[in-house]
């Protein structure tokens, strides 16, 4: 089983003659104590390509040091009041040493490598002098390690195919936090400003990696950082998304696009998240194939059908499997919330307990099936479908034409859709056909949503309104059919307590109240789906 490990970090340039100021009073700090001299050697892997780097990933084998082992560091997206200064923060998935790169780390960077080897790029031969910052109880706060570090190419770098390894030698300064607790952003801060006031600046390159690979690729050696370049500007770059021709958006190609891209992004991203079942990534990454299916149906003027169509139906099965779990986790939340909700006078029999259990074997079945799902070829050759439209996507005509034009129409045919939708919906008879009729309300107001959403960037303030407010229509819906699928679960689960000679009365009183919850939100639409409107999107488009 790996180790996860929450690295927060910032980097700053030295060189051979850098001496650290005396850190004493920074912040908290009571005492720096030394820790003495390490040895370490790293060998980084990744692909021909630099898969891994470009997307800010790093996966090594170290020896040397208290941390031996293979190391995988995933960005984390940085928090609010995170401090002021640049920095990193990654968690660090750890394995013991072997030979080649663990099954348990190598899963987490598949969506990345698509199915490429992994190979040694890069060796590091690290002396490292480590202090650590106390408090005045002489509890660890921080890590500042100055670090001389020789870099060898172990592989030609993509740009000198036919080159021998290259070398680079630097020098660098890292603090980093000895834990993740409260005023970490604070004394990250306090210690920056005492290093700027001694002359030291944050270093140019991210990570030791980044500045091996672009100082053994350029032949530059020895430099203080300032000016290196990430590598990994390339195709995996921009299916990841980095800057691509788009990057000056103007035409309806471009801003669909700008959003198709994103979407690539964000299920890549959140491959890793899934399977180390982070909260809400499941949810997350499922959201993120609808919204990349919904721009493929909502603008087929602009990306080709031919290609997009088969692309569709993929991302519709990848987010059936994924909904497995997504929605047994909120139905299960639901179905607990209802309960907690109820006078204890009117729990009758192991509910609670009956709950707990529906729950537990639900999450672990559904568990199963998206790791399978992930790890199974049909996922593997979606994600290379993606890969490649991104970066040869297949614009027609249209996408030439100026973006609010193309895309108010867009999302004009989409809101006569819903419109439909709606209409029918309220007509409807009371039961299981009105009950489907708001089901497929609720789908077409996620489309329209979702094609509103992507033209934003065009059309402005008026989009967001329109998207705000078909949201609301969405949230009722997506309430109702919760309710439609709570009332099914609670069924199921009377029947498995009458069977086990236990009263169901708690369940009926359950099941009553998802009705009147479910009638509750079929009086509240006509007024929510009023203020829907997309008057505001015909006149900023002039047409």
């Amino acid at each position: 089983m790996a180790d996860i490990v929450r690295e927060i970090e910032r980097k700053y340039a030295a060189t051979d003659e850098t001496r650290l100021p005396d850190l004493t009073g920074v912040d908290r700090v009571a005492a720096v104590v030394a820790r003495g001299v390490e040895h370490l050697d790293a060998v980084y892997y990744d692909t021909a390509d630099q898969r891994l780097a470009g997307a800010g990933i790093t996966l090594r084998r170290r020896t040397g040091g208290r941390d031996a082992g293979w190391h995988l560091k995933l960005p984390v997206a940085p928090e609010e009041g995170a401090g002021t200064e640049p920095g990193r923060t990654r968690d660090e998935v750890r394995a013991p040493l072997s030979d080649t790169p663990p099954p348990e780390l190598t899963a987490l960077v598949r969506a990345r490598v698509l199915g490429r080897e992994l190979v040694p790029v890069v060796r590091l031969r690290t002396r490292r002098t480590v202090r650590v910052l106390q408090d005045a109880a002489g509890a660890p706060l921080a890590e500042v390690a100055v670090d001389a570090v020789r870099a060898q190419r172990t592989a030609p770098a993509p740009a000198k195919r036919g080159g021998g390894p290259a070398q680079a030698r630097w020098c660098e300064i890292e603090v980093e936090l000895a834990g993740a607790g409260e005023g970490g952003a604070a004394l990250l801060d306090a210690v920056g400003r005492a290093l700027a006031a001694a002359g030291i600046r944050p270093a140019g390159a991210a990570s030791k990696l980044a500045r091996a690979l672009a100082e053994t690729e350029t032949g530059t050696a020895g430099g203080s950082g300032d000016a290196v370049r990430a590598p990994g500007g390339g195709k995996a770059g921009r299916a990841a998304g980095g800057p691509g021709r788009d990057a000056a958006a103007g035409t309806a190609g471009d801003i669909v696009l700008r959003y198709v891209r994103e979407q690539v992004r964000v299920i890549v991203e959140l491959d890793p998240a899934v399977r180390r079942e982070l909260p809400d990534s499941v949810h997350r990454m499922r959201v993120a194939t609808r919204r990349l299916r919904s721009a493929f149906r909502s603008y087929a003027k602009v990306l080709d059908r031919v290609v997009t169509d088969p692309l569709g139906v993929e991302l519709r099965w990848l987010a059936g499997e994924l909904g497995v779990a997504r929605d047994r986790e909120v139905l299960a939340a639901r179905l607990r919330a209802g309960l907690a909700e109820l006078p204890r006078p009117l729990r009758h029999g192991p509910v609670a307990a009956r709950l707990r259990g529906w729950s537990r074997r639900s999450h672990r079945g559904a568990r199963r099936e998206v790791l399978a799902t992930l790890d199974g070829a049909r996922y593997l050759a979606l994600l290379e479908a993606l890969d490649a439209l991104v970066d040869d996507p297949p614009l027609l005509k249209a996408a030439a034409r100026p973006a609010p034009e193309t895309l108010a129409r867009a999302v004009r045919k989409d809101y006569r859709r819903l419109a439909g939708r709606v209409t029918a919906a309220l007509a409807a008879p009371a039961g299981p056909g009105r009950d489907q009729a708001l089901h497929s309300a609720r789908k077409a107001a996620k489309r329209t949503r979702y094609a509103a959403e992507a033209a934003v960037p065009a059309l402005g303030r008026p989009a967001e309104t329109f998207v705000r407010r078909t949201k609301r229509v969405q949230q009722v819906l997506g309430d109702h059919q919760d309710s439609v699928v709570a009332r099914a679960a609670l069924r199921e689960l009377a029947v498995q307590a009458h069977r086990a000679g236990e009263a169901g009365f708690t369940f009926g009183l359950l099941y009553g109240r998802e009705e009147a919850r479910a009638a509750d939100r079929e009086r509240e639409l006509p007024d929510v789906w009023r203020q829907v409107s997309p008057a505001g999107l015909r006149a900023r488009s002039g047409a």
